[in-house]
């Protein structure tokens, strides 16, 4: 049976960032879902069993042995473990797409200290602004090629609590009991190669910027069908 392609995005976007590629995919004939996060942030922490319910949610109505395979970008690499941990289906493969990898040995930190350094004068009431209003218009403009899209990505994105950023997710013994891999597009990520490859992944390349992935979605889902199926 061909796994279902999940395809998360990270928290501080949303669903619209992958929408391309899945509609690549699903052309394809593969089998895509795509959870939402948006509301993951609406209150308190902890926020990571709210990023689980909502991948569950979106499995509800797949029969519990249907194999899948998890597609996360950017920060849902970090959740990926619990993600793993909390799902009724087997994982064939994960797929972390220019992702953040999870700590070794948890929990891993949402956030870097000198991120959290950054972000704090920026919170107003305890929540931040959208994600793409944290840097000039010149680090946001290279990430879209079409205006049309850029709206609604803009449009779409979540004002997250600082505390989001401040959490550290847990990272459940034996989540990585399936093959693995990242494809990686572009600074600061792509410093993640060699650790990825010393944890024994597979890595691939695909030059752009972080969002690249609504630039060529058909590339990216290239890639991704290459590697859940490699490993």
């Amino acid at each position: 049976m061909q796994p279902i392609l999940v395809l998360v995005h990270s928290p501080s976007v949303g669903p619209a960032t992958w929408r391309p590629v899945a509609e690549q995919l699903t052309a394809a004939g593969y089998r895509v879902r795509v959870p939402s996060l948006l509301h993951i942030g609406v209150s308190g922490p902890p926020f990571w069993p709210r990023v689980v319910g909502a991948v569950r949610d979106a499995l509800r109505e797949v029969p519990a042995g249907s194999p899948v395979t998890l597609v996360v970008h950017s920060n849902a690499g970090l959740f990926l473990p619990v993600i793993r941990a909390g799902l009724d289906h087997p994982v064939t493969a994960s797929v972390f797409v220019d992702a953040a990898l999870p700590a070794r040995v948890g929990p891993t930190p949402v956030a870097a200290p000198e991120l959290l350094e950054f972000l704090r004068p920026m919170a107003v009431n305890g929540r931040l602004p959208r994600w793409t209003d944290w840097w000039d218009e010149a680090d946001v403009a290279p990430m879209f090629s079409d205006p049309l899209v850029r709206q609604e990505v803009v449009e779409e994105q979540p004002t997250l609590p600082l505390d989001y950023y401040e959490q550290r997710i847990p990272v459940p013994d034996g989540w990585d009991d399936h093959p693995c891999s990242s494809l990686l597009f572009g600074p600061p990520y792509d410093d993640l190669s060699v650790e990825a490859r010393e944890r024994g992944r597979r890595v691939a390349h695909l030059p752009g910027e972080h969002l690249h992935r609504i630039v060529d979605p058909v590339g990216t889902a290239r890639h991704i069908v290459e590697l859940a199926a490699t490993g």
